[in-house]
């Protein structure tokens, strides 16, 4: 609603700066104005922020974001098993 009022504040006050012949109105018109103009485009823009933001409750708790700072716990991994010791290899035998 309020963004409707702004909108209209701005094209009243537009309106007022083209057709005022008095310095004063003029400058209060302008005022006006660029005041609305600003709380629209800011209204807007505020609008399309929470639309595309998350709500509170699906953001993480402090604990969750410590968590996730600590880094990760990797498990040791288990030694391979000991094979036995293979007997060497000979070497072929040339002729």
């Amino acid at each position: 609603m309020a963004r409707w009022i702004l909108l209209g504040m701005t094209i009243l006050g537009t309106i007022v700066v083209f057709t005022t012949h008095n310095a004063a109105l003029l400058a209060i018109a302008m005022l006006i104005a660029l005041v609305g103009f600003i709380g629209f485009i800011g209204s807007l823009a505020a609008s399309r922020i929470a639309a595309s933001s998350r709500p509170e409750l699906a953001m993480a708790s402090r604990e969750d974001m410590m968590a996730m700072r600590k880094p990760p716990v990797r498990p040791t991994p288990a030694a391979p098993p000991a094979r036995a010791a293979a007997a060497p290899i000979d070497p072929p035998q040339g002729s």
